[in-house]
């Protein structure tokens, strides 16, 4: 399937969901761990029909889920296709019918809550330092490039942050590594101002709200990340 644009994402108007990075992601609030293995058994019952499934994390009182295709084609300017890890149709459509479990199941959503990390380094050498981040990270060669037309390195099974590397040399700090966090927009604000009460300096709002950068007292640099909503503004 053609991987959706971030206003095709919009038009879908995910209410309970939000986009970041490359998929949609949900949080919905359980009583207790058989509440949640009740959802997540029925999840299972609904991937099942059609052949797709969320990636599934349930911790004391939640149940976190993550929407994303591994095989969604991206066209570049050119016209060339590639296989990309992106949110197609088909997360769309599994989206609104979890959110129709999650009401039969009389769960709460808790869209603002929901957040993804990634690692960011700066070389002009991806190419060749690359196999060295995909071995360490993963353990695999295949991570390198995997959903991706780029030396990005994305773990299969999600267990680390993927790791995209820039064009660019370092900044004048010499730092190269920095994280980026990825917020639902309504949470962008409330999670600068935090940072900034607790010290942190914002170096770089020209891209807000879409990417804020933050530097703690040292100096290190983090990116704060809002990518388009997932449901239409009113």
């Amino acid at each position: 399937m053609d991987m959706l644009r971030g206003e095709q994402i919009a038009e879908a108007d995910l209410t309970e969901w939000r986009k970041l990075a490359q998929g949609l992601h949900a949080r919905y609030l359980v009583d207790g761990f058989d509440a949640g293995a009740r959802f997540i058994a029925t999840l299972g019952h609904v991937g099942d029909a059609v052949g797709h499934y969320p990636r599934v994390s349930m911790g004391k009182g939640y149940v976190d889920l993550k929407l994303v295709s591994d095989d969604a084609i991206y066209r570049d300017d050119d016209g060339t296709e590639y296989v990309v890890e992106w949110v197609t149709q088909q997360d769309v459509d599994l989206a609104r019918r979890i959110t129709e479990v999650a009401a039969d199941h009389e769960l709460e959503a808790d869209p603002a809550s929901v957040c993804d990390i990634e690692l960011g380094l700066d070389t002009a050498r991806s190419a060749t330092i690359a196999p060295v981040w995909a071995a360490l990270l993963t353990g695999s060669a295949e991570s390198q490039g995997r959903g991706t037309p780029s030396d990005e390195i994305r773990d299969a099974t999600g267990r680390v942050p993927n790791l995209w590397f820039g064009d660019d040399e370092p900044e004048a700090s010499g730092q190269r590594f920095h994280v980026e966090v990825y917020v639902a927009p309504e949470a962008a604000e409330q999670r600068i101002a935090a940072a900034v009460a607790a010290g942190g300096i914002v170096v770089d709002d020209s891209d807000a709200p879409s990417l804020t950068v933050i530097a703690d007292q040292d100096g290190n640099r983090g990116v704060l990340c809002v990518a388009a909503p997932a449901a239409k503004k009113d």
